[in-house]
């Protein structure tokens, strides 16, 4: 008997998950895109001036970017940009948009494998909400490391009108999407710093984050932040 129920269990475990696999299958099929018609322009929905941050141009800061190779047939579009405030504090802003997310097809952008393709060792990744007003936006932090930089990053994902995480929760997105018979288009939000010290770059991005959000329309709230961020209210920055 002591061997037969893990088989049991094995069996069943395998039994689902074919049953899960042809049901997304099916879905997929009479999926359609959920996308717009139109990609965003990201360079308009993002502003160049807000709430004492300012777009910096002839910066020799540079945000990290993704393999060529993993950018083929998953993004539509990035952008790449750097911000400062009146204190000199430099922020540097990535965010990339995919038509159709559907699968794994988000993985090649994250944080994670761009930045260790490129050198960096991962230090503890952190999951947890930043309280916006009356809602919470689920961000992943980590500090990522190489010689001559260190660098706090958080980031989240958008997956059609969700905002999510890698994992469980950007996994439920996609089917919430796929149910209604739609295919998700998504958006990854990555914002960093050059820091040697996580804790109070961290503090830094929340307040970059926020600022950047509580700027926006509704509309455009929620393209890169989800439903989640779209009932902000406006926000006066105190610095």
């Amino acid at each position: 008997m002591s061997q037969t129920l893990p088989s049991l269990g094995r069996n069943l475990l395998l039994a689902g998950l074919l049953i899960a696999a042809a049901i997304a299958a099916d879905l997929l099929r009479n999926a359609v895109s959920a996308a717009p018609e139109q990609a965003p322009d990201l360079a308009r929905l993002v502003p160049e001036r807000f709430s004492g941050w300012q777009l910096e141009t002839g910066t020799i800061l540079s945000p990290i970017q993704a393999a060529p190779d993993a950018l083929t047939g998953t993004y539509a579009l990035t952008l790449e940009r750097v911000y400062r405030d009146a204190d000199g504090a430099r922020i540097m802003l990535s965010i990339a948009y995919g038509s159709r997310q559907r699968g794994d097809r988000l993985q090649a952008h994250r944080p994670e494998y761009c930045y260790r393709a490129q050198g960096f060792l991962i230090g503890a990744v952190q999951d947890g909400t930043l309280a916006l007003a009356g809602a919470a936006l689920p961000l992943r932090r980590l500090h990522a490391e190489r010689p001559g930089r260190s660098e706090p990053v958080s980031y989240w994902l958008t997956v059609g009108d969700q905002a999510a995480l890698p994992g469980v929760s950007r996994k439920l997105a996609q089917m919430r999407q796929l149910l209604s018979g739609q295919i998700p288009d998504g958006v990854l939000v990555r914002v960093s710093s050059i820091d040697s010290q996580p804790q109070s770059a961290w503090r830094q991005h929340d307040r970059f984050i926020t600022d950047l959000l509580s700027s926006l329309p509704a509309a455009e709230r929620e393209r890169l932040a989800g439903r989640l961020a779209s009932s902000l209210p406006a926000y006066r920055s105190q610095t």
